[in-house]
């Protein structure tokens, strides 16, 4: 499990069957399988485009998967497209070689703005709700909390601009703590706004993105009355990170366990001095033929 894509997919895939059998999500077998066919599709035919040495599913079926359980639509060419439009905008949509914007979140706004399709939020019920909040949680432990900064910051943000509300309104607590029982907020938090590959390389540049992202969700949701405040907010704040990235500098995130990156580089650094030792002493000789070769002046 040193990839946390793996256990994305387990979590994603659990939920989504779990769901679909016991919960009677609002989304038919069809739909699940074009929208997973055309983003591992999409996955291989773009990156067969761009030359990309092998083929890798993993980020695609992340994608495919939330899209099943976010995007809901009465036709199938538009969980297609929403398919095609995640996996594309990872190759089409870059800036110095990252991806701008979060492929889900990219697809499920351009069809809310097309007025193709819309969110079902409120699926979930109480029980599904913990047992993947559990899992999300269990996420962070397993893979080491690789970004899980920009999760906890933004909960935090969030919470602050709930609760301040409802204490300026003097409304009862029942209502904000109602707000934050939503699946799709449990996958716009651990899914959406912590893709490493979109989120600043700082740790002071996610920080603030979390502040933003959860300042814009306000805005939309309280000023602006309107539904999906969130997922708007990431859109909008993403074309900020490579600012946030001049402004705060990092270290470009990989897909692999840093600790694990950095031993492996660690051992083939030392694998490489061991093999230069070797070969000096070889080239040496003993130390007689040393001591001849530097009388003759050769060194």
């Amino acid at each position: 499990m040193r990839d946390p894509r793996l256990y994305q997919i387990a979590t994603l895939s659990g939920l989504l069957a779990y769901g679909m059998s016991c919960l009677r999500f609002d989304i038919a077998l069809p739909q699940v399988l074009v929208t997973l066919g055309m983003a591992l599709g999409a996955q291989l035919a773009i990156g067969r485009l761009w030359g990309l040495p092998k083929y890798d599913p993993r980020s695609a079926l992340i994608s495919g998967l939330s899209l099943c359980l976010l995007l809901r639509t009465e036709q199938l060419w538009v969980a297609a497209a929403a398919s095609v439009l995640a996996v594309g905008s990872k190759f089409l949509v870059r800036w110095r070689g990252k991806h701008v914007f979060n492929p889900t979140n990219v697809a499920l706004v351009a069809l809310l703005a097309a007025g193709r399709a819309w969110v079902s939020p409120g699926q979930w019920g109480s029980s599904a709700f913990f047992a993947f909040l559990m899992a999300c949680l269990g996420g962070l432990v397993v893979n080491r909390a690789l970004r899980g900064d920009v999760t906890l910051a933004f909960l935090a943000w969030h919470l602050a601009f709930l609760f301040a509300r409802t204490w300026r309104l003097g409304d009862p607590l029942a209502i904000p703590l109602h707000q934050l029982q939503s699946g799709a907020l449990l996958l716009f938090a651990f899914f959406m706004i912590s893709d490493p590959k979109t989120t600043p390389d700082s740790r002071a540049g996610r920080i603030l993105f979390a502040a933003l992202v959860a300042a814009g969700a306000y805005f939309v949701q309280f000023r602006l009355y309107r539904p999906n405040g969130l997922l708007w907010s990431l859109a909008a704040c993403s074309l900020a990170v490579p600012l946030i990235d001049v402004l705060l500098p990092g270290t470009r995130y990989q897909w692999m366990r840093p600790a694990a990156s950095a031993l492996k580089g660690a051992s083939n650094e030392a694998s490489a001095d061991v093999r230069l030792l070797g070969a000096a002493r070889v080239a040496a000789g003993p130390p007689r033929l040393r001591l001849l070769r530097l009388l003759r002046g050769e060194g």
